[in-house]
């Protein structure tokens, strides 16, 4: 996966590298093998665990460090354009646990489907989206990657598996074992991820899906993405057991490391491997969110700011992988930071061109809420009248119930 700066970056360190290819022993570019190790290792649950010796690259590890900081970037701006008003109602925000998005990305393909609760913009730049998209989309305007209807939480970009972005807690699982369903019904070699909080860990219906999911073997990956908060409540207030990964009894899980870009590659290929032979498996992520839960909350009511700051100084996503970088030689912390300045100013002009895109039509908010050629017709100007035709056929063997119109002559 390479995010939209890639490109831009890539003309900056090309230079800057030949500079310094006297003394250093990997290029930027270069392919050749790191093995690298997990900061800490898998537990499985009813299965052995992956190895924590993982094979890298100067070129995987540079395209990480660029697509979590791109992500971050991104998030910290919409944390401003919301408090400049030009982001309106819910807004959760991913930065802290960008290594989940990205690990993920680098261990499948975009055949594999993502379905996702309301965290999604980073989600959705993993799977092929555009900062313009998704700033457009943010600020509700035409140019988002859902015309602006959807705002912060319905992202979606189908050509590229990413079905969604959410809203109500949980409810995304069962529609993942759905396309997992699909998947196994067409006989493809593809698996879903169905990914949720350890606020939505309790949800029932996340229980019979994944039954479901065990009795047919369907190749769906359940990832709980556990930043230790429900909203304000400590997983341990609202969870007998938060060892999320044990949930499934008899349905394998895995606890990983979240904030490990290569551990959650890791079990994110082990995963898929899994999937497509046995069935359904559970990922805990063990992550964090710097952010409280979405923008209304300041998040420093119920945890100190000393544990937030913890985090970031020990276990960073991005720190992490910038140390990888540094320690083999392959860019230097100046070539690091012009990164960095090249994100801000690609994420600032995508913010810009976002502004400049148009509302979307009021009529828009009459499309796409029926399937075109499934029983409903629009007469006439959209701007005036409409009307809607719906039959409704065969509700019972033998009965046939025709006839049945329903007529608006609603002004839009």
């Amino acid at each position: 996966m390479a995010l939209s700066t890639s490109r831009r970056i890539n003309h900056i360190l090309k230079p800057l590298s030949a500079a310094v290819s006297s003394t250093r022993r990997l290029s930027s570019d270069s392919t050749a093998t790191i093995t690298v190790e997990t900061s800490l290792p898998f537990t499985g649950h009813n299965i052995d665990p992956p190895s924590r010796s993982i094979d890298t690259s100067p070129k995987e590890l540079l395209t990480f460090f660029k697509d979590m900081t791109e992500m971050r970037r991104m998030e910290i701006a919409a944390d401003s354009l919301y408090k400049a008003k030009l982001i309106r109602g819910f807004c959760h925000l991913y930065d802290g646990q960008e290594a989940v998005g990205v690990g993920m990305e680098a261990a499948i393909t975009r055949k594999d489907c993502i379905i996702t609760a309301y965290r999604d913009h980073c989600i959705f730049l993993g799977r092929g989206g555009t900062l313009l998209e998704s700033f457009a989309e943010l600020m509700g305007r035409k140019d988002g990657c859902s015309r602006g209807k959807g705002g912060s939480m319905h992202f979606y970009k189908k050509e590229g598996g990413f079905y969604g972005g959410h809203g109500i807690v949980g409810a995304q699982v069962p529609l993942g074992v759905g396309l997992a369903f699909a998947q196994k019904y067409s006989k493809e070699e593809y698996v879903t991820f169905a990914m949720y909080g350890d606020g939505a860990a309790n949800q029932g219906q996340l229980f019979e899906a994944l039954n479901m999911a065990a009795l047919w073997d369907l190749p769906a990956i359940l990832v709980c993405e556990n930043n230790h908060y429900g909203m304000g409540t400590a997983e341990w207030r609202a969870a007998k057991s938060p060892a999320y990964y044990k949930r499934g009894d008899y349905v394998p899980g895995l606890k990983v490391d979240g904030m490990d870009v290569f551990a959650v590659k890791q079990a994110c290929k082990f995963a898929k491997e899994h999937a497509l032979k046995n069935g359904p498996i559970i990922l805990e992520m063990d992550t964090y969110r710097y952010h409280g839960h979405s923008m209304s909350d300041p998040g420093s009511t119920y945890r100190t700011r000393d544990e937030i700051s913890g985090v970031r100084q020990e276990r960073d996503p991005i720190e992490r992988v910038r140390k990888l970088i540094l320690a083999h030689d392959i860019a230097t912390e100046k070539e690091l930071k012009e990164i960095e300045k090249e994100t801000r100013k690609v994420v600032d002009e995508a913010i810009a061109k976002a502004k400049e895109s148009p509302m979307p039509d009021p009529s828009e908010l009459f499309t796409n809420v029926y399937v075109k050629g499934f029983g409903v017709e629009e007469l006439g100007d959209q701007e005036s009248h409409s009307r809607t035709i719906l039959s409704f056929i065969r509700v019972a063997p033998g009965v046939k119930l025709t006839g049945l119109m329903m007529l608006s002559d609603q002004c839009i």
